[in-house]
């Protein structure tokens, strides 16, 4: 079997309307379809016709378990400009979204939020690509972020 990308990640919430308030409102992701039988919204991002959905599973879901088994967090990549941080640290702000944590991964520069299900996740930039060269860089310490 020869695996030539990853397709997409479909997240369960409590209510579709709050996720896409938080995934489409405020991050941006672009809508692509609904889905009402299984009430679902399928967003895309850059060429892919989607690579994110959702699906509503009801008010009275457990939330994610931090110490469980499941997804660890969501990780979307801002591009390569570390002033987009400092931008989207400011728009999670005006929305009233707590930033997590911010770090310094080395390859990457990253802000840590949750989204109204408390599903962790990353935005971030790239800012080098050694990783091509040495891989190993991908695990490396992270260190605190401070942005301007």
């Amino acid at each position: 079997m020869m695996i030539s990308g990853l397709g997409h990640v479909v997240l369960q919430v409590r209510s579709r309307e709050r996720a896409e308030a938080f995934y489409h409102g405020v991050l941006g992701l672009e809508i692509a379809a609904r889905y009402e039988p299984m009430p679902s919204t399928f967003f895309t991002v850059g060429s892919d016709h989607h690579c994110f959905a959702v699906i509503e599973v009801g008010e009275d879901a457990a939330l994610p378990d931090p110490k469980g088994a499941g997804m660890r967090h969501l990780a979307f990549r801002l591009g390569d400009a570390p002033e987009a941080l400092a931008a989207i640290r400011d728009e999670l702000d005006a929305a009233g979204i707590e930033v997590q944590k911010m770090l310094d991964h080395g390859i990457t520069h990253s802000i840590y939020t949750m989204d109204p299900d408390g599903n962790v996740v990353e935005l971030y930039v790239d800012v080098s690509d050694a990783w091509k060269r040495d891989p190993s860089l991908i695990v490396a310490t992270p260190r605190p972020l401070k942005l301007a």
